[in-house]
């Protein structure tokens, strides 16, 4: 579970449980869950949901966190979306212990339930179509119309309840629905449907039922069957939230939950609906719901995030009750500021250029040492093989370069990180394209470690790869998917907005040896790259992939020092 020993910044949800506690509300006891519906992979909005629902429970002694999938609609759901469910809520760092629960361990209670609304007088079988049902529900300015069908006796409903279970209809032929206001002004209160037919396998309990509870009726009932303190929803609940309640008011059920709602997560530059995304991998646009451009949890992790960054994030865009859209920079600040603690340094060269340095000898190897973290000289130090043949980025040399280059040209010298001092005295280019293809340098043999006995200084060091020692692999590197802010805002198509540069794959980049055998439980930094994870789907010892993280450059931190400097 994460530390939870420093104390949370407040927000309205916490004071509501604060003063439930000093009340004794229900007993003391704080019980929340989380109730995902198995129809796709979960999204970083969802790590809010996990984080505040598992957080709430475990700032307060005695709280439990149920997980609780809404299984109510098996066309749409599978067993791989349960698993990577699981993986994800404890990937990030929740358990949920023995409290993994199932919309479908409560159908026949949920049955039960709605006989007795029905012989309440309080629901009724109405057998109107689909598109009847719409225009008899009236709109925003027109109240509704009863149904024919609202006045069928409670024996009539039974029976055809009973029926509806025994598969004697077709799917769409009748629905169960509430019977509560036709002429409410809020329309989830016109005779909301509780039951539908549909005559489809449950990848839990097969073809055991044809009929299934609507989810405004499932979720309040499940809830209270676990007794569910704080039921935590989006703001999109809100207006369900008198149906909740009527729904737990009629039944007279010992435990009637408080339905509280916060708003949703929505970040920059990305897609937060389950339906969108399974849109993007249904349709090739990604490879995979895990792909790391992808803003899913499993993308995420794939991509090289940590659970911890992903948690601070959560934590610093708090809950309210506002909706808004969360800048992605601050969840890029976040791995950032993370990986910046944690994360080994490592040479990388990434866009090859080759170097002769033509009075170093050419049978010489030298083992230079280097800072696994300049910063941070606990985590030592280690060996980096140096040679006569090196590659440096080919950004690094420019054969006419302007006032203010300071890194590798003809006649200018640099330093080599770790190493020596070279100097560029001349290079080859390409007879057909006339681009540079090797770059020959004379070294400084007094100049290793950066120092040399005269005291010069230069103005540029780079990284390198020694061409005898380094490893290949191949580099992809992830912008944001989308190249509009809010790519669903306009009403347009969201999929015009996609990034026809989210991914660039370079192959045959040079890396220092020691990263052959890098595997997925460690992030490293390139120097002067950014932030690289070994790829744990496509990368192995012999076939090297790291996926680029996130830059080293900091445009939030840019922003929020821009904006304390303006106040």
């Amino acid at each position: 579970m994460p530390n939870t020993d420093s104390a949370p910044p407040s927000n309205f949800i916490r004071t509501i449980v604060a003063r439930d506690l000093s009340e004794d509300k229900n007993n003391g006891r704080i019980v929340t869950r989380f109730p995902p519906e198995p129809n796709g992979y979960l999204h970083i909005g969802h790590a809010k949901s996990i984080c505040l629902n598992f957080g709430i429970a475990a700032e307060n002694r005695g709280g439990l966190c149920n997980l609780r999938f809404d299984d109510t609609n098996p066309s749409k759901e599978e067993v791989e979306y349960v698993e990577s469910i699981k993986q994800d809520v404890r990937w990030l760092g929740f358990d949920w212990g023995d409290r993994l629960h199932y919309a479908s361990d409560y159908f026949e209670k949920l049955y039960q339930f709605a006989v007795e609304l029905i012989k309440m007088g309080k629901a009724y079988v109405c057998s109107l179509t689909a598109e009847e049902v719409k225009k008899y529900r009236g709109t925003l300015t027109e109240t509704g119309t009863d149904s024919p069908y609202r006045t069928r006796s409670v024996e009539e409903n039974l029976d055809l309840f009973e029926r509806m279970r025994k598969g004697e209809f077709e799917d769409g032929t009748h629905v169960l629905r509430a019977k509560i206001d036709m002429t409410s002004p809020n329309l989830n209160m016109r005779d909301p449907a509780i039951y539908r037919i549909k005559k489809t396998s449950h990848h839990r309990t097969g073809d055991t039922w044809c009929i299934y509870p609507m989810y405004d009726f499932t979720h309040c009932l499940s809830d209270s069957i676990e007794g569910i303190t704080h039921s935590l929803c989006t703001l999109e609940f809100e207006d369900h939230r008198p149906l909740y309640d009527w729904f737990l008011d009629e039944l007279n059920v010992d435990c009637h939950p408080q339905q509280i709602e916060f708003a949703r997560l929505n970040l920059s530059f990305s897609i937060t609906s389950k339906r969108k995304l399974l849109r993007l991998v249904e349709e090739d646009r990604v490879s995979s719901w895990d792909d790391p451009r992808m803003p899913t949890i499993s993308g995420i992790r794939r991509r090289g995030y940590t659970p911890e960054s992903i948690r601070n994030f959560c934590e610093r865009i708090s809950v309210a009750k506002k909706k808004s859209v969360v800048d992605i920079g601050l969840l890029e600040y976040s791995i950032r500021e993370n990986l910046n603690e944690q994360a080994p340094r490592v040479l990388a060269v990434l866009r090859p250029l080759k170097v002769i340095i033509d009075n170093y000898p050419e049978d010489q190897t030298e083992e230079l040492d280097a800072l696994n973290h300049p910063q941070n000289p606990d985590m030592g130090t280690r060996k980096i093989p140096f040679s006569r043949e090196i590659y440096i980025e080919r950004d690094d040399f420019l054969e006419d370069p302007p006032k203010k280059f300071f890194r590798l040209a003809p006649g200018r010298e640099v330093r080599l990180r770790y190493a020596y001092y070279i100097t560029c005295e001349r290079i080859i280019k390409d007879e057909q394209t006339g681009d540079v293809i090797e770059v020959h340098c004379t070294y400084d043999p007094e100049s290793r470690g950066g120092s040399t006995p005269d005291g010069r200084k230069v103005k540029g060091t780079i990284h390198w790869a020694s061409a005898a020692h380094c490893v290949n692999a191949d580099v992809r590197l992830y912008e944001r998917l989308f190249n509009k802010e809010n790519p669903d805002s306009d009403g347009s198509d969201f999929t015009e907005y996609l990034n026809p540069d989210s991914l660039e794959t370079l192959t045959e980049c040079k890396l220092e040896p020691g990263l052959a055998h890098a595997t997925p439980d460690t992030r490293f930094q390139f120097e002067r790259l950014g932030y690289f994870y070994p790829d744990p789907v496509d990368s192995s010892e012999k076939a090297l992939v790291f996926n680029r993280i996130v830059t080293l450059r900091d445009s939030w931190a840019k922003i929020t020092k821009k904006n304390l400097s303006s106040k």
